[in-house]
Order: structure tokens, then C-alpha cells, then sequence
């Protein structure tokens, strides 16, 4: 269990609180950059840390993130016109470029009144199909962390973002739980689990297709730079070798997630207490389709995501929508990893009190999570540098292979020992 004090700690990501501190650190995903498809499009309302901001693509191009009222009236820019290289508040006019210089003041034309002037911007990074922001101290703002998925083939890779009503915590530690896997996503994970009949699923894109049937893995966790590692190890139908599935945790929100011949990164974005972007950017070296990756997370049908809004928009009310007869073949009643996932963790409540629970040793990546990030709050408070800042991150990754008992399962991703610093 955690106290209710360092409950709040850990999920409350306004500002002035210590969450909220160590949180406005780090780079950020804002939008996937099909949310801004082409130069002088409808700028983007975006909520991130308990604030609001708008983001836009200029004539040229490039992007901007602002905050969302104007310093003018406090009109949404969110409103605004998107033209010749900037964004205008509809209410007097005003226009500012995606640096925040004031390009136009309608209502008081005096040139060197709008050249004292600046709007309040923040540094954008456009990268791997994702536009990036940095809201904190300017002064403290680290190098741009690049992952794997940055270097994929366009045509390799797939974004998707997810927006989902819950605390951020609840999904960062459901995506670093490796015990749930097998039975949560029992079909995906364990075809002819009704006829006790463990079948490998076969399909190489799927992050549930696990190669055992083991439900109770044995962790093992190491601190690395960029926050832990550890290994879930499954016994096999051979008493010296053992599965060994890796996932990498990133402070302070991500992971990477192993499907045979795919890796998916999530990144579990607060945009408040309690809603979350989860974006998830699936690469690897053959070509993947959005559809594919859709359909595969349950998000195909309409009941549960709108693609335009990015919105999961199932809820409790109907029960996300369980069918109790498809259960008789079906472990839960839903379809899709991302629905599954996103349900478990919308029951447990917009802001989940985790002083109430009861901890199982297979629990141990998930107090390690908490852990890691009470320590990070604490080194920003007296400050220190927090854990995985300006990192190049591409040789993060996760797998699932067979271990020979005597091998060290460091060993499986030597990469995480020669992480360095971004250029």
C-alpha cells in the first residue's frame, strides 16, 4: 500500500505541487502531429500539467505552443485564425508567431508597443510523429531525448493517442504489471485457455502474445539511468530454460512494451489529475498500418474511441460496454488490448486512493514505479537533477525470449548499460 500523503504526492501534477514540479522537468508529447496536418491549419486546445494551451502550425510549418489565452483579454487562442505565419485572437486581432513575438495589434497600431511585447511560449521539439513541448524553468531545460521509434521508417510506425479519464499512475502502472497480462488479455495472451490448452498466439504485432502460460512470474529489478528495468520469468515445458519477458520503465511516465516483431512505447501524459494522454507509437522493421494497430486495441469500434477527438469514450455507466454472454469465451467481455487496459484502469476511479490495496510479490515493478518517483520528487524539491533527464534514449528497449538458467537476463538487453547523454 501507499500512504495517502505520498498518494497525493505522486498524482497530483498542477502547479506548485511537488508532482507538479518534477513533472514540468521533462519534455512532453502535447499532439501527435497528424492532429496538426498541414501548414495554417485549426490550431489544437491542449491540457498538460493541470494548464491549458493552444498549439498551431504556421504558414512554414512549424510549431507553436502557447498558452491558450491571449495576453490581451484572456480570448482562447484556441479560436483563433491560423494565417500568414502566425495565429490572431479573434477578439482585437492580436497575432503572434510560434515564438510568442507580437506580430499585429490591430487595436493600438503603434509598431514599438507590439515589439516591448511577448507572448508566453514554450520550446516545441516536432519528432517520431509526435510535436513535443517543455513548460518548465527555462533555465533548467534539458536536451531533447530522442527513442528508437524516431529513427523508424515513417511506414514502419504507427502513432496513436489515447485520451482516458483517469489519473496517469493508474495506467503507467498497469503498463509496468507484468503478472496482468497473462490474465487480463487471457485470450490474446493464452489462446485455449477455456480447454486448458495453452496455444502461443501467433500473431507477431500483438504485445499480449505471451510464449507461456505461467501466471505467476518471478521479478527481478534493476536501477538503470533512466530509471529500472526488470524481468518477468515464466517457467517453460523445459526445467532450464524460463521465458523472460524485459520492459524498461522511463521516468517519469514511460515504458516499452515487447509483441514478437514490434516494440510499442507508451507515454502515459497527465494532462491533469485526473485525465491522461496515453500515446503509443508501435515500430519495428517491416510496415505496420494504423488500421492493424486500431483493430488490434479494441479501437475500431466507435463505442470506445473517436479517432477525430482521440477520446476512449466508453465509461462505467454502461460498463464500458461488457458483453456478460461473450464472457462464456471471452475472459473479460471486452475486445482489444488498449480497452481492456483503459476499462481496468477507468474502474478504479478518476484518482485511485492506493492506501486500500493489498501487495503481492508480483506486484514488485509496480511499488518500484512509486518508489523511483517519490525519490525523483524528492531531488527536485532539494534540487537535484531527477533521473532520466536529456538522455538518448534509443537504446531503450524491451524483449521476450527464452533464458538458460545460468545467463544473466541483463544480458538479453545490454543496451540499457550504455546509456548516455543526448547530443
Amino acid at each position: 500500500m501507499l500512504s495517502h500523503k505520498d498518494n497525493e504526492t505522486l498524482c497530483r501534477v498542477g502547479p506548485g505541487t511537488p508532482g507538479g514540479a518534477l513533472m514540468r522537468r521533462y519534455w512532453h508529447p502535447v499532439c501527435a502531429s497528424v492532429q496538426l496536418p498541414h501548414p495554417d491549419c485549426a490550431p489544437l486546445r491542449v491540457r498538460l500539467l493541470g494548464e491549458d494551451y493552444v498549439a498551431f502550425r504556421d504558414t512554414e510549418g512549424k510549431v507553436g505552443f502557447l498558452e491558450e489565452l491571449c495576453m490581451h483579454r484572456g480570448a482562447s487562442l484556441a479560436l483563433g485564425r491560423v494565417e500568414e505565419g502566425g495565429i490572431r485572437c479573434l477578439y482585437h486581432g492580436w497575432k503572434f508567431s510560434v515564438s510568442g513575438a507580437v506580430l499585429e495589434t490591430p487595436n493600438h497600431a503603434d509598431p514599438k508597443y507590439a515589439t516591448r511585447m511577448k507572448a508566453p511560449a514554450f520550446p516545441v521539439h516536432e519528432e517520431g510523429g509526435v510535436v513535443w513541448a517543455y513548460v518548465g524553468p527555462r533555465e533548467l531545460q534539458p536536451a531533447f531525448s530522442r527513442y528508437a521509434f524516431m529513427d523508424a521508417d515513417p511506414k514502419h510506425r504507427v502513432v496513436l493517442r489515447v485520451n482516458v479519464h483517469c489519473n496517469y499512475l493508474q495506467l503507467v502502472e498497469g503498463g509496468e504489471d507484468s503478472s496482468h497480462v497473462g490474465v487480463l488479455h487471457t485470450n490474446m495472451a493464452r489462446p485455449g485457455w477455456k480447454d486448458d490448452e495453452f496455444t502461443p498466439n501467433s500473431d507477431v504485432v500483438n504485445p499480449a502474445a505471451l510464449a507461456s502460460n505461467d501466471l505467476e512470474p518471478a521479478l527481478k529489478i534493476e536501477e538503470t539511468t533512466f530509471g529500472f528495468h526488470y524481468v518477468a520469468l515464466r517457467k517453460t515445458n523445459d526445467p532450464k530454460v524460463r521465458n523472460a519477458r524485459v520492459v524498461p520503465f522511463i521516468v517519469p511516465y514511460g515504458r516499452i512494451i515487447p509483441a514478437p516483431a514490434f516494440q510499442f512505447t507508451v507515454l502515459e501524459v497527465p494532462q491533469d489529475d485526473t485525465h491522461t494522454s496515453t500515446y503509443i507509437i508501435v515500430h519495428g522493421d517491416a510496415p505496420v498500418t494504423e488500421e492493424k494497430i486500431i483493430e488490434l486495441l479494441g479501437l475500431n469500434d466507435p463505442r470506445y474511441y473517436d479517432r477525430k477527438s482521440c477520446q476512449f469514450t466508453a465509461s462505467v455507466a454502461d460498463m464500458f460496454g461488457q458483453n456478460r454472454e461473450l464472457m462464456k469465451e471471452n475472459w473479460t467481455g471486452l475486445r482489444g488490448v488498449e480497452v481492456e487496459d483503459a476499462a481496468i484502469g477507468l474502474s478504479q476511479g478518476p484518482l485511485y486512493d492506493r492506501s486500500r490495496e493489498h501487495l503481492v510479490p508480483a506486484d514488485q515493478a509496480v511499488v518500484r514505479v512509486r518508489r523511483v518517483l517519490l525519490d525523483a520528487v524528492k531531488r527536485v524539491a532539494e534540487n537535484q537533477q531527477p533521473p532520466a533527464l536529456g538522455l538518448d534514449l534509443r537504446g531503450v528497449s524491451a524483449c521476450d525470449r527464452e533464458l538458460v538458467d545460468g545467463t544473466a537476463w541483463q544480458e538479453l538487453i545490454p543496451s540499457h548499460r550504455n546509456i548516455v547523454t543526448a547530443e
